[in-house]
Formats: C-alpha cells, sequence, structure tokens
C-alpha cells in the first residue's frame, strides 16, 4: 500500500493531502534511471580503464613471459655470434690458410638484406621494434650459418684434394742447386744488366751452363711452350691448379709441348741465353692467382732451414739480374 504523503500549506495553515499523477510518477522515474545510467556508464568505463579483466590479466602475462622469451632469445643469439665469429675466424685464418684458398670477404659474410618492407608486417604491434631486431639478426646468423657451411663443404673438399695440392705446389727450384753452387738473381727492384736502369724484377735467375737440365716446380699441365713473350725467349708455363702457374725463360731448347701432363722434377727443357739475356740462366717465376709472387718462398722441399737462410741471404745481396 502507497504512503500518503501530505504538505504544509503556509497560507491556510493545514496539511493538504499531495496528489502524484501518473505523468509526475514517469518523470521522477525517468531521472533517476538516467542517474543511475549516468552513474553506471562512469563506472564501467573507470573499470575498463584502471582495472583488468581476468582475459586482460592473462594476456598481459602471455605479454609479458613472450618478452622475457625474447631477450632470453637475443642473448643466446648473442652467444651464437660469438661462436659462429670464431669459427669465421678459424676458417679466414687458419684452415682456408692451410689450403691456399682465399678468405671469404666481409661484404659477402656480413651482406644485409634487401627490401626496405621486408618487415614492415609487424609495423601494426605493439612491440614491433623487438619483433623487428629479432627477425632481422636470426635471418643475419642463418644466412652466415649458410655462407659458413658452403666453406667449409669447400673446405672438406680442398683437404680431400690435398695430396693433389701439395704435389701441384711449386716446391722446389728449377735446376739442381742443393749444393747451393749456382748465384741466384733475386726477387724486387734490380739493376736491368742492358739498360742499366732500376726495374722490378717479377721472378729469381739461376746462372748455370748452356744446356743445363731445367725441371717441373710442382705438378701440372703445360700452358704455353714457345717464344712468344717479348725477352723471354723460349719458354715454358705450367699450369699447376690451385691458382698456381710458373714460367721458365731462356731455355736454349724446350722439351716439352703444349697440353701435356708433368709430374714434379720432370724435364720442361734447357738452360740457355735466348731472348733479352746477358748470359746462360733460367728465369723462373711463380705466379699465385695471376699475382707474381718471390719464388724463394716455396723452395721448402729443397733447402733445409739453414740452406734457405743462406739462400734468402743470397738473393738479395744481388744487385743485378741476367736478364
Amino acid at each position: 500500500m502507497s504512503k500518503v504523503k501530505y504538505r504544509f500549506n503556509t497560507k491556510s495553515l493545514t496539511y493538504e493531502k499531495v496528489k502524484v499523477t501518473f505523468k509526475d510518477r514517469f518523470w521522477r522515474f525517468t531521472s533517476y534511471l538516467a542517474i543511475g545510467l549516468v552513474f553506471a556508464t562512469g563506472t564501467v568505463l573507470l573499470a575498463y580503464k584502471f582495472i583488468d579483466s581476468p582475459k586482460e590479466k592473462m594476456l598481459k602475462r602471455e605479454i609479458e613471459a613472450l618478452q622475457l622469451q625474447y631477450n632470453l632469445l637475443h642473448k643466446k643469439m648473442d652467444q651464437t655470434e660469438l661462436v659462429l665469429n670464431d669459427m669465421q675466424d678459424r676458417d679466414d685464418n687458419i684452415y682456408r690458410v692451410i689450403f691456399e684458398a682465399e678468405p671469404i670477404p666481409n661484404t659477402i659474410r656480413q651482406a644485409g638484406f634487401g627490401g626496405s618492407d621486408r618487415y614492415s608486417v609487424f609495423d601494426n604491434f605493439d612491440n614491433a621494434a623487438l619483433l623487428k631486431s629479432t627477425t632481422e639478426r636470426l635471418d643475419k646468423i642463418t644466412k652466415q650459418l649458410y655462407i659458413q657451411s658452403r666453406s667449409f663443404d669447400e673446405v672438406v673438399k680442398l683437404a680431400k684434394n690435398k695430396e693433389l695440392l701439395i704435389s701441384s705446389i711449386p716446391a722446389i727450384m728449377p735446376i739442381n742447386n742443393k749444393d747451393l753452387r749456382r748465384q741466384p738473381g733475386g726477387f724486387g727492384w734490380r739493376t736491368h744488366p742492358i739498360y742499366k736502369t732500376p726495374e722490378f724484377h717479377p721472378g729469381m735467375d739461376f746462372a748455370a751452363e748452356q744446356g743445363t737440365p731445367i725441371y717441373a716446380t710442382g705438378d701440372g699441365v703445360v700452358q704455353e711452350a714457345d717464344a712468344s713473350l717479348q725477352g723471354y725467349g723460349n719458354h715454358v708455363v705450367i699450369n699447376h691448379g690451385f691458382g698456381y702457374t710458373t714460367l721458365y725463360g731462356h731455355m736454349s731448347k724446350m722439351a716439352v709441348r703444349v697440353g701435356k701432363k708433368i709430374k714434379r722434377g720432370e724435364l720442361v727443357g734447357y738452360v740457355g741465353s735466348t731472348g733479352l739475356s746477358t748470359a746462360p740462366h733460367v728465369h723462373y717465376e711463380v705466379m699465385k692467382n695471376g699475382e707474381k709472387v718471390n719464388p724463394i718462398n716455396f723452395y721448402f722441399n729443397d733447402l733445409t732451414p739453414a740452406q734457405y737462410q743462406i739462400m734468402l741471404e743470397m738473393s738479395t745481396k744481388s744487385t743485378q739480374s741476367f736478364d
């Protein structure tokens, strides 16, 4: 039963019964409802802003766990890069040196990936920077591992061909000179015997009697055997493989033809003085990948350490070549 309400009339000084209409009740109800809705909406908004739901709490825990895993992954990648760098260093400075192979340039090992949009797929994520850096580092490590794997494949192949490599390296002197009786003209700047001007001498000269046998210094295939090179007269060029070639100049007579397979110590010709020469001798050159190098570094099959030191002193003291 609804309560009866009264109000005091100040004019008549009496209490009068209050009559509440449907319209009054409706607006009162509507105002209460509006106030309640506004309060409820504000409460909900504040709750959503400052109070996490159970699902949000779970997702935040997952995100924190993922971030932790990413940080741990970066630490593991640091360790992997250290090991990989050590492998690359040993590969370039030990394994490839042993087998006379060129080191892999850093421009290839450290090459990046093309395309500025490669990692744009992560742009819309909250942790885009972390995702990008991790993916980029993994891509880089993966590429370096692939290059290193290919390099090891090459080293293994070189190791299997070690016997062939050892027999192919020009490792003896081109004439019989184990007693060191033949004075060598050294590699480097010398006075030209004819023009009397300083010129770079790209090989070594061994003075010997006319007709002294000249021998191949390593296994290979005869690449040239003619007198076409200016100044060298009758000469022979042998391709030993693995980037090595040798030249024997000023021969009186050649004993091989182009295309002949030859072994170390096998006869290739005889000492002479053909071409631009002042006396009978053999001009001997060693080329590695097309670059002329000092032949004295390759006589390890012929000389003891003491003999090598004597030969080194003799070659550096000579101030004039024979050609």
